[in-house]
């Protein structure tokens, strides 16, 4: 005997005219109101107790704490539980994406045994600040070093990545006699979140692509004091360095990449065993790994609702760049420890961060910024070559762009996230990059 919801699938369905239909959905909308005001009140307001509220931002320097409200962690751990999963992949790598067993066991993990506030009393023991910048909230981390004669130094992390990618950084950086290194090699650290990124504003409008934030940095700089420093990135903040080094604002005097986008404009056709290599890596970012780049470049608002809304998708849309480019054996777990991207992506999904974050990708392919060089650029440029990194271009091409390069190392292991995985190598890499502009 078919039970009654197959005996009800059965059923035909009336045919209503479209004027019938619209009559009937007024209608509907009409009755919600106004007996049903105060249920979507109070959803409402229980939505805004599970959000992290960012305290109005002016052009002073504000001290800021991160507080999670216990609603938003409850509410984590319930959608969690009730993910709604598909069947398990066909093949059995991760060709297809993030294996269902691998999904299952990182969204068990976060939902049982991740400790957020470990993470948010570790990150609150930094001084963290927001100031308004060109109309926008920006939230930074500022570690002043005791040493006296520090090189100011700004740090700009990417997608997916954040502030967290540069924690272990901070005191080796700020404070490097306390870690076996020498006070001559300190740095006063300033570490901000990409707008719409975290615990930065969310733009309101177009045209935050890397020359308006590089600016936005030149100007934090300033706001601090600083009248002669240094810049850093990788990934998008790779990108936003070579815009300051474009810029060449008042007080940079150099800057470092992990990523170095010096491209020829016109590829070898009889190309070295090296630059082979870096050609080979891009066509294999280009067709394999840049489905997330063109759906971000492309509509990040449409990607930003399914993100939003699923925790579990939210974690595994990242999970799976810490598995592609990390320098692992084969899953992430060998670059980085789950509890530490499971900060990253906390941070993320507590920030309901997922639209605004890829629109920097919609914004800068706009603005033309979407090519594997950023041309020639005449302020001194050092450069870190990790070798997991997504591509890894040949010294002589960054020679062709860079006439005033003054450091290059290719290290021996590392990827793309190089300062999340080898905290201890990308601090050596700084201290010794930027030796030679101290005064």
């Amino acid at each position: 005997m078919k039970n009654d919801l197959e005996s009800r699938t059965r059923v035909r369905a009336p045919i209503i005219s479209r004027r019938k239909f619209t009559r009937a959905a007024a209608a509907g909308i009409a009755g919600m109101f106004p007996a049903g005001l105060g249920s979507l009140t109070a959803q409402g307001t229980a939505m805004k107790a599970r959000q992290v509220l960012l305290p109005t931002a002016t052009k002073d320097v504000t001290p800021f704490k991160i507080e999670v409200p216990q609603e938003a962690l409850d509410d984590l751990k319930r959608r969690l539980a009730s993910t709604r999963w598909p069947e398990r992949e066909t093949v059995g790598d991760w060709s297809q994406g993030v294996p269902l067993q691998k999904a299952q066991a990182l969204i068990a993990y976060w939902r049982d045994m991740y400790d957020w506030h470990r993470f948010e009393a570790r990150l609150n023991v930094f001084p963290q600040y927001r100031t308004q910048i060109d109309g926008l909230g920006i939230h930074f981390i500022h570690v002043r070093s005791p040493h006296r004669n520090a090189l100011p130094i700004i740090l700009t992390h990417g997608w997916p990545g954040s502030v967290v990618e540069f924690m272990e950084i901070i005191g080796p950086l700020s404070d490097p006699s306390h870690y076996g290194g020498r006070a001559e090699d300190a740095f006063h650290v300033v570490m901000p979140s990409l707008p719409g990124f975290a615990f930065s504003e969310k733009p309101v409008e177009t045209g935050w692509d890397v020359n308006r934030i590089a600016r936005a940095w030149a100007t934090l700089m300033q706001r601090l004091g600083y009248d002669c420093w240094v810049a850093q990135g990788g990934d998008w903040g790779a990108g936003v360095t070579h815009a300051l080094a474009h810029q060449r604002p008042q007080g940079l005097i150099a800057a470092h990449v992990n990523w170095q986008f010096v491209f020829p404009e016109k590829l070898p056709e009889n190309p070295t065993p090296a630059e082979r290599r870096a050609i080979d890596r891009a066509s294999w970012f280009a067709s394999d790994q840049s489905g997330y780049f063109r759906e971000h470049a492309t509509r990040p608002q449409t990607i930003g609702y399914p993100l939003a809304d699923s925790a579990a998708g939210q974690a595994l849309w990242i999970y799976e760049k810490f598995q592609a480019w990390t320098d692992n054996h084969g899953n992430p777990e060998d670059a980085l420890a789950v509890d530490v991207m499971l900060d990253n992506i906390s941070l993320y999904w507590f920030t309901d961060t997922a639209a605004s974050s890829a629109r920097i990708y919609w914004e800068n392919t706009r603005a033309g910024f979407g090519g594997l060089s950023r041309g020639r650029i005449e302020l001194p440029m050092a450069a870190s070559v990790f070798p997991h990194e997504i591509f890894c271009p040949p010294k002589a091409w960054a020679e062709a762009l860079w006439p005033n390069l003054f450091y290059w190392n290719e290290l021996d292991k590392g990827g793309h996230f190089a300062a999340f995985e080898q905290p201890k190598l990308f601090t050596e890499e700084l201290r010794k990059a930027f030796r030679s502009r101290r005064a």
